[in-house]
């Protein structure tokens, strides 16, 4: 129906190097902001390290994921696949969390879950992009 009215269906978006944007996609992209914005909230307001602490720590777990957003917002296919390698250090850091102190346990759940979200949905556009892409070139 969406092809008749001129729009292109997202499959048909996609490319060797772009990601199409799917609501799978946005279910990726919203997991790996809300990591985002949840590590900060963390780090600032909800359970927050010496003021010493702060800063560095706010380099070392937010400047990754903010390297990596940019890419992801442009559905780049590279972008996703490495930024799913690196979300699994967030994962392990939520699992370590969850098993610490009482006060870190719910964030460190969230993060996990966050992590899981978007590795789970990240990995399935990928395959099936590499799919499509694979049934493309065999066609041709």
């Amino acid at each position: 129906m969406k092809a008749l009215r001129g729009k292109t269906p997202p499959a048909a978006q996609e490319t060797a190097r772009q990601v199409a944007a799917t609501p799978l996609y946005w279910v990726a992209t919203g997991c790996y902001v809300a990591l985002a914005v949840l590590l900060f909230a963390w780090l600032i307001w909800l359970d927050p390290p010496p003021a010493s602490l702060r800063s560095p720590l706010l380099l070392v777990f937010l400047l990754p994921l903010l390297l990596g957003l940019r890419g992801i917002l442009h559905r780049r296919r590279y972008t996703l696949q490495w930024t799913g390698m690196l979300i699994l250090l967030y994962f392990m850091h939520g699992l370590l969390a969850a098993a610490g102190p009482a006060s870190q346990r719910w964030l460190g759940v969230t993060e996990t879950l966050l992590a899981l979200g978007y590795f789970g949905a990240g990995m399935l556009v990928l395959r099936r992009g590499k799919r499509r892409h694979k049934a493309d070139q065999s066609g041709a």
